[in-house]
C-alpha cells in the first residue's frame, strides 16, 4: 500500500476504511489521513469517524485514494461498501485492498483459533474478487500480488489477554516454534512449489504514479508480521534480523515464490 500512500501530495484526502486503530502509519502520507471503523477509535491526533462502510459521511469524489486493508472480509453488505468506495475516490484515484484467502492455512487456523475472526465474506479467487471491484468502483485493475504469514496473530509476544485454550495445541504461541514452523512450509513450497505459507492477496486499482511490486515477498517477521523484499535484507546464514522490531527469524529467497500467479 506503501505505493499509493507515499505517492499522494499534501492536498490530498486518504481513506482507511474499516481501519481499527490504523492500518498504516500516517506520517508515511503527506496528505490527510481519515480513518473509519463500526467501532473503536484512533489513536490520539488522528482523525476518526465512526460509521459504517455501506453509508459514509463524504460527498462524492471527495478522496483521492482509499486503503481497505484486511477489513472486507468483515463487512457484511460487501456490495454496498464497494459502491461507496466508487463513490467517494476520484476518477483518477487509487484504491488499495488486501484480503486473505479463505483457502489458506493460515486463514483456516486465524478463524478456527478465533471463533470464525469475524470473517463473514470468504475469498479464494483473486480473479473473482478483482472483476467483482472493478464493476462496483469503476477502477481499472492494475496489479495484485500474493501476500506470505509468519503466523504473527499467534505469538505470545503479541497477546495482552490470556489467549485461546486452543493456542495451547499450537505450542502457546512460542516465538522459536513459529520461527521453525514459518521455515519448515517456506521450504516445502520451494520443493514441492506449494503455497502453505501464502495468506492472501493485495490487489491495486485506478491510477497509479508509482508501479506497485508484483512478487510475493517471502520474508514476513514473525513478531512484527512486517514483509521485506529478500534483496534488502542483511543475513547471518540462514538468520535475518527484522528491519523493523529485530526479531530473528529465517531467511527465504522471494525467488522460491516464483510458481505464484495471479
Amino acid at each position: 500500500m506503501h505505493e499509493i500512500i507515499s505517492s499522494l501530495s499534501e492536498a490530498s484526502f486518504l481513506l482507511d476504511l474499516g481501519s481499527g486503530r490504523g492500518s498504516f502509519d500516517k506520517m508515511l502520507s503527506r496528505g490527510a489521513v481519515i480513518r473509519v471503523d463500526v467501532e473503536g477509535g484512533a489513536a490520539a491526533g488522528e482523525r476518526f469517524i465512526l460509521a459504517d462502510a455501506p453509508a459514509l459521511p463524504f460527498r462524492a469524489g471527495f478522496f483521492d485514494a482509499v486503503v481497505a486493508n484486511h477489513s472486507l472480509e468483515h463487512f457484511r453488505d460487501l456490495d454496498g461498501a464497494l459502491r461507496e468506495i466508487g463513490r467517494m475516490v476520484k476518477s483518477t484515484g487509487a484504491l488499495y485492498v488486501a484480503v486473505p484467502d479463505s483457502a489458506s492455512l493460515c486463514d483456516r487456523l486465524y478463524r478456527w483459533v478465533g471463533r470464525g475472526g469475524g470473517h463473514v465474506n470468504h475469498f479464494s479467487a483473486p480473479r473473482t474478487l478483482v472483476a467483482r471491484i472493478e464493476q462496483s468502483t469503476g477502477l481499472k485493475h492494475v496489479a495484485t500480488r500474493f501476500l506470505l504469514t509468519s503466523f504473527s496473530f499467534l505469538n505470545s509476544r503479541n497477546r495482552k489477554a490470556r489467549p485461546p485454550r486452543k493456542l495451547l495445541l499450537l505450542g502457546g504461541g512460542n516465538e522459536i516454534l513459529l520461527v521453525l514452523a514459518s521455515g519448515v512450509l517456506r521450504l516445502i513450497d520451494r520443493i514441492a512449489r506449494t503455497r502453505l505459507a501464502v495468506y492472501g492477496w493485495a490487489s491495486y486499482f485506478g491510477e497509479l504514479s508509482v508501479p506497485p511490486p508484483t512478487e510475493a515477498w517471502a520474508n514476513v517477521c514473525v513478531r512484527c508480521g512486517s514483509g521485506h523484499p529478500s534483496d534488502r535484507l542483511k543475513r547471518r546464514g540462514l538468520l535475518y534480523r527484522c528491519p523493523q522490531c529485530q526479531a530473528l527469524n529465517i531467511f527465504t529467497s522471494d525467488a522460491s515464490y516464483g510458481h505464484l500467479t495471479y
